[in-house]
């Protein structure tokens, strides 16, 4: 997942999860980087008062050969970015290899899984919901979901903002034996709790921060039960569709939409790299099953982070959005987390992670700016999430004063 952005390994914002959240489905683990510009390139700092930097020939020379670097200290096999700005330029640029059999190039048209960022999705039409006064964010999960442990003291508020104190189950080690002995099995929204509610709490409802899929499993039951409908079908009738998502699909099985890169990950029975690519992503389900593709992540952004679809409507009230965006601190200096979406030094949006693929789809208000970063893998640069060290090593370049840069670990355990 994301946040911190680890789908298995460590529980993502993640934003992938996040993730800070940028982050799913991998199980929670958004690395933050550090890398600076090689020390060749000359940088230029913005103007005072200015958030971003114009995007000139100089930058995106900076730019490509940051990229470049992160690409081959973390052995990324191919990444795809998207910078836009209203007035300071754009640079879209995919570099390396999709499928490392074949040697087919990177490109920005592919699909690939976006794991975590599938929270922000996920906590949108519940905030739908809250707005047609089908639920209250402080009402108690035991209204809606029998067996969950202090259920009657957890509310839809605390699920979405990673304050439950619920057991990740993406961390439980019998799940991570079941999903990576047999990628192609198919887990029910049940069977995940279950993982999860054979341990105790982690904490108490509210006491703080903890990234968890199990919250999002939890509020996608809510959804269903409230909506009327599947989860996958609701989000794309009141999220997708209006926004014009044309190449966004909330998968419900492990069909993939072609063209897209091939993925590939450590998080495999053996310890090895593996190709993960058709591995079903029922496991991650409303924390972290989606795909989408760098264009229509761009226009995902913006939408998220305003709460307004790209036509002028109304996607959720501004008195919602305004609690969503409210993002208590995380334990990490910088990072604050609302609701199923995060602000990491003035960066709103989340992360995703799951074994092979990793994003980070990120809004910068002040400046009206919007990164994507897509790549296919999730395997750590030491204990790095390597969206993280794409997402650090831009945001150094574009925005010295607001920099992506999440600390490993990204939360108190």
């Amino acid at each position: 997942m994301a946040f911190t952005s680890r789908g298995l390994r460590r529980g993502a914002v993640a934003a992938g999860a996040a993730a800070v959240v940028l982050v799913p489905v991998t199980v929670a683990t958004a690395a933050p980087s550090a890398g600076a510009v090689p020390a060749a390139v000359t940088q230029t700092e913005p103007a005072p008062g200015d958030d971003f930097r114009e995007i000139t020939p100089q930058v995106r020379q900076q730019l490509d050969a940051a990229i470049q670097r992160v690409m081959r200290e973390a052995n990324v096999p191919g990444v795809t970015v998207g910078l836009w700005t209203p007035d300071k330029g754009q640079y879209e640029r995919s570099f390396g290899v999709a499928d490392k059999s074949t040697g087919r190039r990177m490109s920005p048209d592919l699909f690939l899984r976006i794991g975590s960022e599938t929270k922000t999705f996920t906590v949108t039409a519940m905030l739908q919901l809250v707005d047609q006064g089908k639920i209250s964010l402080d009402d108690p999960i035991s209204e809606y979901v029998d067996g969950v442990p202090n259920g009657d003291e957890i509310s839809l508020r605390e699920l979405a903002g990673m304050r439950s104190g619920l057991f990740n189950y993406s961390e439980d080690p019998d799940f991570f034996k079941a999903l990576t002995s047999d990628p192609d099995h198919v887990f029910t929204p049940q069977q995940l709790l279950d993982y999860a509610f054979k341990h105790p709490p982690m904490s108490g409802p509210g006491e703080k921060f903890f990234y968890c899929n199990t919250n999002l499993i939890l509020l996608g039951l809510v959804i269903e039960k409230v909506g009327g409908q599947p989860l996958h079908e609701f989000v794309q009738e009141n999220v997708l569709d209006p926004a014009g998502m044309t190449d966004t699909v909330f998968p419900t099985n492990a069909d993939f939409p072609t063209p897209h890169a091939q993925g590939y990950t450590n998080q495999t029975a053996s310890g090895k790299i593996e190709n993960s690519t058709d591995w079903n992503p029922s496991w991650a389900w409303a924390a972290g099953a989606m795909i989408s593709n760098r264009d229509d992540l761009r226009v995902w952004a913006r939408t998220v982070a305003t709460g307004t679809f790209p036509d002028g409507a109304t996607m959720v009230e501004p008195a919602t959005q305004k609690q969503r965006l409210t993002t208590p601190p995380t334990g990490v200096q910088g990072a604050g987390y609302g609701l199923g979406i995060f602000d990491v030094q003035g960066w709103i949006g989340h992360n995703g992670s799951l074994p092979g693929y990793e994003s980070l789809t990120i809004y910068l208000p002040s400046a009206e700016a919007t990164l994507v970063v897509l790549l296919n893998t999730d395997v750590l640069d030491g204990e790095m999430e390597p969206s993280t060290l794409f997402g650090d090593a831009i945001t150094r370049i574009v925005s010295p004063d607001h920099v992506y840069n999440l600390p490993v670990p990204p939360m108190p355990k």
